[in-house]
């Protein structure tokens, strides 16, 4: 894959510069074209002519000798092809698009121009360009084809690379230039939106796919190289405009909308002590006169124009449908269902979703919400414009699956948020709050709860010293805002902690549930533990308290697990890799993959999901602090060195290092699906990176003296992660080796790390009573009124609904998880198909393969595994088999597959 760049014409030089973004779909080019390949045919030799047709492609070199058989110089065709595109130049209507038709009929739509990959050795500058207009010569489907023709010295040497100036009024997106050689044709992949020279006048320019270290870089590239990631920097100062492809930093500024609603008035994210968080993509948009420090809200986020994803007619399915339930589904469902504080009535009502399902107003056009969500609607008619959710595969296996205790405990090691679970080292459970502010840092969990429900297996002791006892706690994160969540409407807060034990089959037993009040409003702090109970009132209390932990759990998952560990830390490494390795860069190119349509989602979610009145604060428990309590865990938890997964399990004290066991760690608990299955994959994404670099860097003296790559990593931890810049874990970047754990962590965070914790959202929480993401009342045993406690008495049913997500929060969060959930057509898997560009090279694409292979091979070890009636938290009556982690799917809700990158 390419990365194109800007072309600045000089006098006497050719300068490039301000590039295009590097594409998402992937090419290579074949070898260059040495133009002096023919000298040494012999005097006698007649001009010929060599003909190739790669792949549809029909072009030709026309090779000229004099009589003597001097070579003179050569007539070469290429092929351009354009994608017609939804809102591109092609579809466009109008004067400009009469003006466009006009310059194709005249040959005159795209100018190229043949770079010299040398120096001129006379001058020492770089050569004059070969310039030639391409006309439209076809169409067949979407792809549009033009051809050009260039007159070449014997003097130009091989072609470094192709300018291209648009001639039309409109964008247009450049998939592929070829150029045919004397044996192998040059096949230049762009993928690439190029601007209207009439938006933009400076030439853009694309390479062949050939890797070079900095130091490597040929002599006639060099300036070009340097020139491309200045531009790609830009200036830092003033709006971003559609079209541009500058990458820089900035704060989350942008969450507000303190001009529209002082009450929409949000903290500024990063920056400052109070907020530290990871940057985001500077938009440059103005400030809000209400709030200097916020930005304003526009209708475009700005994003890089080739980390688009909405306009090629084949890449829309996600972008589409995730924009439109945004923009139509939800306000349709506000408009459904008027009363936003209305609870389900009764458990019928919930399954009722799936079956009679929701009846959406009327929209334009005749099948709009078909478009818009074809999965969810399955229309009884014509008219019927209800939304009728899709059973999750859960709730198909088992209807009562969200009920079982068992279940509740499975799930933190075989559900979507895997990463919580933490082994007790300690006793008593004990807070690091500060006791004047909180109350009493000790649990109310007693050793003599523990042990009325671990007797006949061990003693609390000893269950300790055999790493028995794990907790779920989310005390310390949740309890400072506990008073300033309650002041919301709608909404409660607890901090808490769950306690489970280790049982011999390896499952896991919930012994306690805590919840916590802090000292507030003139009361003393509250706190109270709660058990599995065979007596009615126990029963529900218990069941109560379990549906404020998955509250809690669920704004975890959503808010850390996924949002902050996957989108939004990778932002920065997107950023740093953009503006400090050129596409020229091996690793570059190896981590271009991991990097697709991840900022246009995060963009997404900053207009509609973590904004302010979004998906997020209207729908989970913090309401309008969600976004402070993500940052207060980036701040506590986030380490880049502990997102690789190995340390990560190591730091939860859920694995030790071990050298005799398999990967080198011994997980706590043996049969742990997330880590069996992750283990396996962060072992061969290891061997793939390692494979990789060392092949690019046989000596540890490349990785230090690679500016560009010394650079990279610095802006990651200086700027990208700027507010952590001085913690004392950061990585250091002597070695290949240092290298590969850097880039493997970058590349298990987009894979295997995201696939974890998206892709099973619908089957987890499509029924949302075993995942609901707000408790909306107090427990009854918090300073109850008589006549609360009677209510529960009478109606704990009825408590434990109006607990539950209100029915506008529950459908809109099932349907923006059944989008989430879902692979689109184009997703591209890990090791699925070679980089054209990583084929090129023997030893990489050798590498490569066996990726592939142990990939298919993790499908087994999966599939097995699934089989194996001994490992009970992936196998049993009812239970969903582990698929996270299986490498590849087919498109849809599968609950499998794992893409290269946070496309979703």
């Amino acid at each position: 894959m390419l990365k194109p760049h800007v072309y600045h014409p000089h006098t006497t030089t050719k300068t490039l510069a301000s590039p295009l973004h590097k594409p998402f779909s992937h090419g290579t080019a074949l070898a260059f074209l040495p133009f002096n390949a023919c000298s040494s045919l012999g005097k006698t030799a007649k001009p010929f002519k060599a003909r190739v047709v790669p792949n549809k492609i029909k072009a030709a070199v026309d090779v000229n000798l004099t009589d003597d058989g001097i070579l003179t110089d050569y007539t070469v065709k290429g092929v351009i092809t354009v994608k017609q595109t939804v809102g591109g130049f092609l579809s466009n209507l109008g004067l400009s698009r009469g003006i466009d038709d006009i310059q194709d009929l005249l040959g005159k739509s795209i100018l190229l121009e043949l770079v010299s990959l040398e120096l001129d050795p006379k001058t020492g500058q770089e050569k004059e360009t070969i310039k030639a207009y391409a006309h439209r010569v076809k169409q067949k489907g979407d792809d549009v084809t033009y051809e050009a023709e260039f007159k070449v010295g014997q003097d130009f040497g091989e072609i470094g690379a192709v300018v291209v100036e648009n001639e039309h009024h409109k964008e247009m997106f450049l998939v592929e230039i070829v150029l045919d050689g004397l044996t192998d044709p040059i096949t230049i992949s762009c993928n690439s939106w190029v601007n209207s020279k009439f938006d933009n006048p400076q030439k853009r320019v694309f390479f062949p796919p050939k890797s070079y270290l900095p130091s490597q870089t040929p002599s006639g590239l060099k300036r070009m190289r340097k020139e491309e990631l200045q531009a790609l920097r830009g200036n830092g100062v003033g709006e971003r405009k559609s079209f541009e492809r500058i990458y820089d930093y900035d704060v989350y500024n942008d969450l507000g909308d303190p001009d529209s609603d002082l009450k929409k008035k949000r903290p500024v994210l990063g920056g400052n002590k109070q907020f530290p968080y990871p940057r985001r993509c500077r938009t440059g948009r103005p400030r809000c006169e209400s709030d200097p420090e916020s930005e304003t809200k526009s209708n475009m986020f700005y994003v890089p124009r080739d980390e688009c994803f909405s306009e090629v007619k084949q890449l829309t399915f996600s972008a589409k449908t995730v924009y439109s339930v945004f923009h139509a589904v939800v306000p349709a469902l506000q408009t459904a269902i008027v009363d936003k504080d209305l609870g389900f009535p009764h458990f019928t009502a919930i399954d009722q979703l799936f079956n009679e399902g929701v009846d959406l107003p009327p929209q334009e056009g005749n099948n709009m919400w078909r478009e818009i969500l074809p999965r969810l609607l399955k229309a009884i008619s014509d008219s019927d414009n209800a939304l009728r959710f899709e059973i999750p595969e859960t709730m198909e296996r088992d209807k009562l699956f969200w009920f079982r205790d068992e279940e509740f405990a499975r799930q933190t090691l075989s559900g979507i948020n895997p990463y919580a679970l933490q082994l007790v080292t300690e006793w008593p459970l004990k807070s690091k709050l500060d006791p004047a502010i909180y109350g009493p840092p000790e649990s109310v969990i007693t050793k003599e709860m523990v042990e009325q429900q671990i007797r006949g297996f061990c003693s609390l002791e000893e269950a300790l010293e055999q790493k028995k006892l794990f907790v779920l706690d989310y005390h310390d994160l949740l309890l400072p805002y506990v008073k300033k969540v309650r002041q919301l409407p709608g909404t409660t807060l607890y901090g808490s902690r769950t306690l489970f034990f280790l049982n011999p089959d390896e499952t896991l037993r919930p012994l306690a549930i805590e919840l916590t009040r802090p000292p507030m409003d003139g009361k003393p702090q509250w706190k109270e533990a709660y058990r599995p109970s065979w007596h009615s009132s126990g029963v529900w209390l218990w069941r109560l308290a379990k549906a404020h932990v998955l509250a809690h759990d669920s704004g975890y998952h959503q808010l850390i697990s996924h949002w902050l560990r996957t989108h939004c830390c990778t932002e920065p490494y997107i950023i740093a890799t953009n503006r400090q390795l050129s596409e020229m860069h091996p690793i570059y190119r190896l981590l271009h993959p991991h990097f697709r349509y991840t900022m246009e989602i995060n963009a997404l979610a900053r207009a509609y999901l973590i904004n302010a009145d979004g998906i997020i604060e209207t729908s989970f428990s913090p309401g309008k602090y969600s976004m402070e309590i993500c940052s207060v865990a980036y701040d506590l938890l986030w380490r880049f060195d502990h997102e690789a997964l190995p340390a990560d399990l190591i730091s939860r004290g859920m694995a030790v290092e071990d050298p005799d066991a398999p990967h080198g760690l011994r997980l706590t608990i043996k049969d742990y699906p997330f880590a069996n299955d992750g283990l396996v994959l962060w072992d061969i994404l290891k061997e793939w990176v390692s494979d990789y670099v060392n092949h690019y860097y046989p000596e540890a003296s490349l990785v230090e003296s690679d500016e560009e790559l010394q650079a990279w990593w610095t802006e990651i931890r200086t700027v990208g992660h700027g507010d952590k810049k001085d913690e004392p874990w950061w990585p250091v970047l002597k070695t290949p080796q240092d290298l590969i754990q850097i880039v493997t962590t970058i590349t298990w965070v987009t894979s295997g790390h995201h696939a974890s914790v998206n892709f099973g959202q619908y089957t987890y929480a499509g029924y949302f009573p075993s995942r609901p993401t707000i408790a909306r009342k107090n427990m009854p045993t918090e300073e109850a009124t008589e006549r609360d406690w009677e209510f529960f008495m009478n109606k704990p049913e009825v408590l434990l609904l109006l607990c539950f997500p209100s029915q506008i929060q529950a459908t809109t969060v099932m349907a923006i998880l059944d989008v989430l959930s879902n692979h689109s057509p184009d997703e591209e898997y890990l090791g699925e198909k070679s980089e054209l560009a990583w084929a090129k090279d023997p030893v990489i694409q050798a590498a490569f393969e066996k990726l592939n292979g142990r990939l298919m091979e993790l499908e087994g070890i999966i599939d097995e595994r699934n089989a194996n009636k001994d490992l009970r938290n992936r196998n049993g009556a009812g239970i969903v088999p582990y698929e996270f982690l299986k490498p590849f799917s087919e498109p849809g809700v599968t609950g499998k597959g794992v893409p290269y990158s946070i496309s979703i």
